[in-house]
C-alpha cells in the first residue's frame, strides 16, 4: 500500500514538470528511509524484550512462571472482551457473514494445497499441547497432571479461539481480515471508540506472554538433548543457586534472535509449522512401533492406537498438501532441518575424535561453567541414572568431574 502510494504520488507530480517530479523521488527515498527506520525499531525492540525474558528466565523459576501466569491471565481477559463484544453484535443482528450463504462464500478457487497450508498455519495457534511436554520433570506428579492439563486446556483454547474468530466476523468482512495485520486492533477500533488503545496493549501482552512460554519450554528441549548425548554437554547444566538451565535458555535466546532476521511472519510459521509437524509425524510413528514391538514396557500414560493412526493421516495430508502448494517455503524449512545431520555425525556418531578436539570442547565447557555458574544437576536414584550408557556417560564426563577426580569417581562407580 505504501508503495502504491508513493507511486501515486510521483506520477500526479510529473504532470506538473520535471521538477516536482525530482522532488517526488526524493520523497519517495526518504519514505523508504522512514520504512527502513521502522523495522529496525521493531526489530531492536523485538530483541530487547527476547533479551529481556531471557534474563527473567534465567533469574528464577518462579518469576518465569509468575511472568507467564500474569500474561496469560491478561490475554484470556482480552479475549474474554472480544468474545463479550461478539455476541453484543449479535443481539444486534450484526451477522452478515456469519449466515450460510455468506459464511462459505468463495473468494478463490477452491485449492487442496491452500486449504492444508491454511490449516498447517491456524494449527500454529494450538502448538501449546506440545509445549507441556517439555516440563513434565517441573511438573508436580506429571503422570496425573499433564494429561489433565491437556484435557483442560485443548477444549478451552479452542473454545475461546473460535468464538474469538466468530466475534471478529461480526465487525470485519473476510477482505478486511485479510488485508489486516492485526485483526484484534482493527477490530478495537471499529467498537471500542475511545477505549480502541486496549486491544494494541492486550495484542502486545499476548505475544510478551508467548514468547516467554517458548523460551521457558523450549531450553528445557535443549537441556533434554545435551543430557542424552545429543547436543554439548554444557547444554544440561544449571545455576548453582538459581537451579535454570542458563546455557540452555542462552541457547534458545540466540536462536530466536536469530529469526528476528527475517520480519515476514507468514513464511516463519510455515518454516516451523512444516518442521515440527515433521517431527510430530515420526514420533507419533515412532510410539506406534514402540507399542507393536516393546508392548510389554511401562507406560504410565497410556492411550488407544486408534487416535495415533488418525494424527498420522491428518499429519501426511498436511505436509504433503503444503510441500505441494509451497515447495520452496516447505523445502527451505526442509534444508533447515536437514543441517543438523551434519552436526549429529560430527557431535555424536562420530566416536574416535582427536585429542584436540576433545581439549577444546572441554576447554569450551571449562569457560561456559566460569561465565554462567553453572554445573550438571545431581543425580538421584530416581532420575534414571542407571540407564546411562557409554556414549553418553562420556558426555557427561567434563561437565561437573573435575580432572583430578576423574581417576577416583571412575573406581567408585565400578565398585558394586
Amino acid at each position: 500500500m505504501e508503495k502504491g502510494a508513493r507511486h501515486r504520488n510521483t506520477t500526479e507530480k510529473s504532470h506538473s514538470g520535471g521538477s516536482e517530479s525530482e522532488v517526488s523521488g526524493e520523497t519517495g527515498s526518504g519514505g523508504g528511509g522512514v520504512a527502513l527506520k521502522k523495522e529496525i525499531g521493531l526489530v531492536s525492540a523485538c530483541g530487547i524484550i527476547i533479551v529481556l525474558l531471557t534474563w527473567v528466565n534465567c533469574s528464577s523459576v518462579r518469576w518465569a512462571t509468575r511472568v507467564q501466569d500474569i500474561f496469560t491471565a491478561g490475554k484470556l481477559l482480552a479475549l474474554a472482551l472480544i468474545i463479550i463484544m461478539g455476541v453484543v453484535q449479535i443481539c444486534k443482528g450484526e451477522y452478515f457473514w456469519l449466515e450460510p450463504k455468506n459464511a462459505f462464500e468463495n473468494f478463490q478457487e477452491p485449492d487442496i494445497g491452500l486449504i492444508a497450508l491454511a490449516f498447517l498455519q491456524g494449527s500454529f495457534a494450538y502448538g501449546g499441547w506440545n509445549f507441556l511436554n517439555y516440563v513434565t520433570e517441573e511438573l508436580v506428579d506429571p503422570y496425573k497432571n499433564l494429561p489433565r492439563a491437556i484435557f483442560i486446556s485443548i477444549p478451552l483454547v479452542t473454545f475461546v479461539y473460535v468464538f474469538a474468530n466468530v466475534a471478529y466476523v461480526t465487525a470485519m468482512s473476510p477482505q478486511e481480515l485479510l488485508a489486516s495485520n492485526a485483526v484484534a486492533v482493527t477490530f478495537g477500533e471499529k467498537l471500542l471508540g475511545v477505549m480502541a488503545w486496549i486491544m494494541p496493549i492486550s495484542v502486545a501482552l499476548s505475544t510478551f506472554g508467548g514468547v516467554n512460554g517458548s523460551l521457558f519450554t523450549s531450553s528445557r528441549l535443549f537441556f533434554a538433548g545435551a543430557r542424552e548425548g545429543h547436543l554439548p554437554s554444557v547444554l544440561a547444566m544449571i545455576h548453582v543457586k538459581r537451579c535454570t538451565p542458563i546455557p540452555a535458555l542462552l541457547f534458545t535466546c540466540i536462536s530466536t534472535l536469530l529469526m528476528l532476521v527475517t520480519s515476514d511472519i507468514y513464511t516463519l510459521i510455515n518454516y516451523v509449522g512444516f518442521i515440527n509437524y515433521l517431527f510430530y509425524g515420526v514420533t507419533i510413528a515412532g510410539q506406534i512401533v514402540l507399542r507393536w514391538k516393546k508392548p510389554d514396557i511401562p507406560r504410565p500414560i497410556k492411550i488407544n492406537l486408534l487416535f495415533p493412526i488418525i494424527y498420522l493421516l491428518f499429519w501426511a495430508f498436511l505436509l504433503v498438501f503444503s510441500l505441494w502448494s509451497e515447495p520452496v517455503v516447505c523445502g527451505i524449512g526442509l534444508a533447515i532441518m536437514l543441517t543438523g545431520v551434519p552436526v549429529y555425525f560430527l557431535g555424536v556418531y562420530w566416536q574416535h575424535k582427536p585429542k584436540c578436539f576433545n581439549d577444546f570442547i572441554e576447554m569450551l565447557t571449562l569457560v561456559s561453567q566460569k561465565m554462567c555458574v553453572v554445573v550438571y544437576p545431581e543425580a538421584d536414584g530416581s532420575s534414571g541414572t542407571e540407564h546411562r550408557n557409554g556414549d553418553t556417560e562420556e558426555q557427561w564426563q567434563p561437565i561437573y568431574q573435575p580432572t583430578a577426580s576423574k581417576v577416583k569417581d571412575a573406581v567408585e562407580q565400578a565398585q558394586p
